[in-house]
């Protein structure tokens, strides 16, 4: 009984390193979505200096695609540290700890020390991600009255209350 004990007990222990297919693919899908987003910056940047080299009147709503380009680009780089987080929290929680950041002195964003700080540091990034989704359908959209601005300015002051508090949180810790 104890030789089936300690066998499955090794299974158990090395079961965990199955963990590793899902840092290998958020390394990727960090990877991916980084060249994605750059790759739309330089669209943009591409696109800008195409208008803005010819002496035509720029397009309608040119500030308006550029700004919401852009804002793109920032949320697929924020999903992909979201990405980065994950990949590097799994790996120092249940595979070994990352010997060069240990010895690192940058920030220690990396440095995930349990589960709940791992799901901490995801969901403030999260967090930016939608606020930043959110700031990029608002350019988009046309107000067609006054409750529709205050709507507006109802959800802006919901998001920098969320931020304060977000940020007095993290204070304590």
């Amino acid at each position: 009984m104890k030789f089936i004990e300690k066998v499955f007990e090794w299974l158990l222990w090395e079961g965990r390193l199955f963990i590793l297919t899902a840092v290998i693919f958020g390394m990727i899908g960090a990877v991916i979505l980084f060249v994605v987003a750059s790759a739309d910056i330089y669209h943009v940047a591409h696109y800008t200096y195409e208008i803005m080299s010819t002496n035509a009147p720029q397009p309608e709503n040119f500030h308006e695609k550029i700004v919401g380009e852009i804002i793109g680009a920032v949320d697929l780089y924020l999903i992909a540290v979201v990405m980065l987080l994950f990949s590097f929290g799994l790996y120092e929680l249940f595979i070994s700890k990352i010997d060069p950041a240990e010895h690192s002195e940058s920030s220690g964003i990396l440095k995930i020390k349990d589960l709940d700080q791992l799901k901490d540091k995801l969901a403030k990034v999260i967090i930016m991600v939608l606020i930043v989704s959110f700031f990029k359908r608002v350019i988009n959209m046309e107000y067609n009255g006054a409750l529709e601005m205050l709507y507006l300015s109802l959800s802006i002051l919901a998001l920098g209350l969320a931020l304060y508090f977000m940020h007095k949180g993290s204070e304590q810790h």
